[in-house]
């Protein structure tokens, strides 16, 4: 036998950061390639040509709203930082693995604004600044001052760390520095929380950045004070600042502040809300080794993917509050499904792999990323979608920006920094979460190993791993065997091992000294399967949905004879096809159906007999690639045969 086991797997592993993972031709290099030469670049463009940009002049004279503020006194425009921190993001995180003077100009273009803008105290919002500068830290249930403050955090440290700059890494600081003035459970402060969450994850990053562990402190502070507060923090707000509009969502809920984040164990309210504060419980249960985060974060999973999730990977079924609802309602043509929910689905996952190296986890994160994400964006990287339906009449386009570009500022961030989502390690152990062609350098204990795959993931489950090793490098290698696997083979210098035997929690554990030239075959069976919901899903009784490896399918009527609402799965075997010249590259399934014939009905809306039908053969794509022709119906979850 090739390999030794190792009784357990471990836990809490380091991801490998994006910039020591290359990706070679295949769907990643490609889909990275274009976020890095269209989407990046084009995103700076709609901030100048959509007027984003502007509001950042503190010293003019404010102009006409973007959009005007709404009964509930907001306006998009108080929120318009959080995108040019996300934006910086996303363009640090290329540059750090490609380098473009043109977009480090333009990086540096905007910090040099924010710079300017920054109060003398340390705050920086500036819409605030600009417009109501009296008005700031009076109402953080509804404005955000922080969750934008978070996401120009983020790219604070992601400019810093790709570029060794520390302007704006210092102007966030001072930023953070005022927060904390402000903010806590001393004498004098406010000891409040924002209602959309993202600066205690923010906070740890600025912590593992600088290693000041003040910064831990204050992201600690914010995630243990949620909801503690009798009365609550926000109607001591709105009574301490009276005039304010009244809370138009009605239930703490909606912000994760109904209880102590250790005491809830259901997904509630707004979505991308509820998986930013979660991801940052996990960074801190990871600091911390923090049990009680932990326990809750596994009964919170448990809800999530047992009762609220879309086989997408998407979420949060209602545009009311942008989340969730009730348990198993999971509309599909109304279906919500922010991009921006599946993105933050993802940056969850991940962190909860590092913190425990469980499949289930790794296996969400794949299925968020190759569907319910990158769904937001067309393929030419420039269009976008807000929310993700699962079926549609036609009537869903893509939109070239929006009042409210979260999505594609978000999405283009996570591409960005894909491969620091690839594989983690420590001294001991090395795990692949995810497959692409590609290459990834890591440092175990002191030692360089390089594993090189060569894959058509998704498209294939055959993986070639070789090893580079200057010297030999023990170690447990674990391979993520996905759960929608029945069956896979291993192989290491061309001897079997016992995957069964060798797996612990959807991972197999290959112990042994590695070398130069070790060559790991990994083949996962990849059959066409057929999905079918919980009963208590209701809307999708009777109908199935059709999945191959980690990519859903649907069907689009330009591929087809009928509307896909006019067809019905028959129950023999899907054919796979390779269609290399169909959006981008694809593999396609056609599956035996019968079709619905309408021309008899006339105008008749109602009658005893059934619709006659067709034999014909259904053309399915990935649902990630839909919305790219010309305008159509198009369905994920498909009628079953008689």
């Amino acid at each position: 036998m090739p390999d030794s086991l190792t009784t357990t797997a471990p836990r809490r592993l380091n991801p490998v950061p994006h910039t020591r993972v290359t990706f070679h031709a295949g769907f990643w290099a490609e889909r990275t390639r274009v976020n890095r030469e269209v989407t990046i670049p084009t995103q700076f463009q709609r901030l100048e040509e959509e007027g984003f940009i502007e509001v950042l002049d503190v010293d003019l004279p404010p102009k006409p709203l973007v959009r005007p503020i709404n009964e509930y006194g907001l306006s998009m425009q108080m929120f318009f930082d959080s995108d040019f921190g996300k934006w910086i993001e996303a363009a640090s995180y290329s540059l750090a693995t490609h380098p473009d003077p043109a977009i480090e100009a333009k990086i540096d273009f905007l910090v040099e604004k924010l710079d300017h803008a920054q109060l003398a105290d340390g705050y920086l919002n500036s819409w605030f600044i600009r417009r109501d500068p009296e008005k700031r830290w009076t109402n953080l249930r509804d404005w955000h001052e922080m969750y934008s403050m978070g996401h120009l955090v983020e790219g604070a440290v992601a400019y810093f760390q790709a570029t060794g700059k520390r302007r704006f890494l210092d102007v966030m600081i001072r930023c953070v520095d005022h927060i904390a003035s402000r903010f806590g459970r001393e004498p004098g402060k406010l000891r409040g929380y924002d209602a959309h969450e993202e600066i205690e994850l923010a906070l740890v990053k600025l912590f593992r950045a600088t290693g000041e562990p003040r910064f831990l402190d204050l992201a600690r502070y914010f995630i243990d004070e949620r909801g503690t507060q009798d009365p609550h923090f926000f109607d001591e707000e709105a009574r301490i600042h009276p005039g304010g509009k009244p809370f138009n969502f009605g239930t703490y809920e909606y912000s994760q502040s109904h209880r102590p984040v250790r005491e809830q164990d259901q997904v509630v309210g707004h979505a991308v809300r509820a998986m930013y504060l979660y991801s940052a419980m996990a960074d801190l249960a990871a600091e911390d080794g923090d049990t009680a985060l932990k326990a809750a974060l596994d009964k919170l999973w448990k809800h999530l993917t047992g009762r609220q999730l879309y086989v997408t990977g998407g979420m949060g079924p209602a545009v009311e509050n942008e989340g969730f609802t009730r348990a198993f309602d999971l509309p599909n043509e109304t279906a919500y499904a922010e991009t921006c929910a599946a993105v933050s689905l993802v940056f969850w996952a991940h962190r909860m792999a590092a913190i425990d190296l469980d499949a289930r986890y790794a296996d969400h994160m794949e299925l968020a990323l190759h569907n319910g994400a990158l769904s937001g964006v067309s393929l030419a990287g420039d269009r976008y979608f807000y929310e993700n339906p699962l079926e549609s009449h036609g009537q869903h386009r893509r939109w070239l920006w929006h009042y409210c570009p979260c999505c594609p500022t978000n999405l283009a961030r996570l591409v960005a920094s894909l491969g620091g989502y690839i594989a983690s390690h420590d001294d001991e152990n090395v795990a692949i979460h995810l497959y692409a062609a590609s290459t990834i350098d890591f440092d175990v204990a002191g030692r360089a190993l390089r594993l090189t795959q060569q894959t058509a993931y998704p498209w294939d489950g055959d993986i070639r791993i070789t090893v580079g090793a200057p010297e030999p490098v023990p170690a447990t290698l674990w391979l993520r065997i996905p759960g929608w696997c029945r069956k896979a083979a291993v192989t290491v210098n061309g001897e079997s091992a016992d995957v069964a035997g060798a797996t612990r929690k959807g991972y197999c554990g290959i112990n042994r000294r590695w070398e130069e030239g070790d060559e790991i075959r990994l083949a996962l069976d990849m059959p066409v399967e057929r999905l079918r919901a919980h009963p208590d899903v209701g809307m999708d009784a009777d109908r199935v949905a059709l999945r191959r490896g980690p990519v859903v399918y649907c069907v689009e009527e330009t591929d087809n004879p009928a509307p896909p609402q006019h067809m019905r799965l028959l129950g023999e075997a899907a054919e796979v096809r390779d269609a290399p010249d169909l959006l981008g590259g694809v593999v396609t399934l056609a599956v035996p159906a019968t079709i619905d014939q309408t021309a008899d009905w006339r105008d008749t809306l109602y009658r005893p007999e059934p619709a006659e039908t067709v034999r014909g053969t259904l053309t399915a794509i990935p649902y990630f690639a839909w919305a790219n022709r010309e305008p159509g119906a198009m369905q994920v979850w498909l009628r079953a045969g008689r």
